[in-house]
C-alpha cells in the first residue's frame, strides 16, 4: 500500500509518501514536497490547488492520504489556510482520506523511533513522514 502524509501548515501543504510496512519502507517521489494555496485563493485557485494533489495522488499510485488532525480552538488552533484545504481535499481528493490527531504521532515517535530510518530532517517534512508512518501495517 502507498500512503501519502500530507502536512497541513498555514497555506502549504508538506508532502512526504511512503510504500512498504513499518519495519521496512522506503520513500516514493522525494522530490515532491509542498504545494500551496494563495492566502486569498479564488474559486480558480483551489481548483489548481486540488489539480496538483489528485496529479500527484494519480501519478505515484497513492491508495490513502494522511491528515494531520487540526486544532480547532485555543492557542494553535488551524487557521483559515488549513481549514480551506482541508474541505478542499475531502470534498474533491482521489483517494482514501484519514487524520491522526498529534498526540497519537509524538506517542508513535517513541514506540516507534528506531524504525523510522528514512525520516526527513526537515521539521515539516519530518511531521508528514511521520503522518504516512501511522498507517503503515
Amino acid at each position: 500500500m502507498i500512503i501519502a502524509g500530507l502536512f497541513l501548515k498555514a497555506n502549504e501543504v508538506r508532502i512526504v509518501t511512503l510504500t512498504g510496512e513499518r519495519a521496512s519502507h522506503s520513500l516514493v517521489a522525494p522530490k515532491v514536497t509542498k504545494f500551496s494555496l494563495l492566502k486569498n485563493p479564488t474559486q480558480a485557485d483551489v481548483a489548481a490547488f486540488i489539480e496538483q494533489v489528485n496529479t500527484h495522488i494519480s501519478s505515484n499510485g497513492i491508495d490513502k492520504v494522511v491528515l494531520n488532525r487540526r486544532a480547532t480552538t485555543g492557542q494553535g488552533a488551524g487557521g483559515a489556510g488549513t481549514f480551506l484545504m482541508e474541505g478542499a481535499m475531502l470534498a474533491n481528493c482521489n483517494a482514501e482520506i484519514d487524520f491522526i490527531h498529534p498526540a497519537t504521532l509524538r506517542a508513535s515517535d517513541k514506540k516507534h523511533a528506531e524504525l523510522k530510518s528514512c525520516r526527513p530532517k526537515t521539521v515539516d517534512l519530518g511531521k508528514a513522514y511521520d503522518l504516512a508512518f501511522e498507517c503503515l501495517s
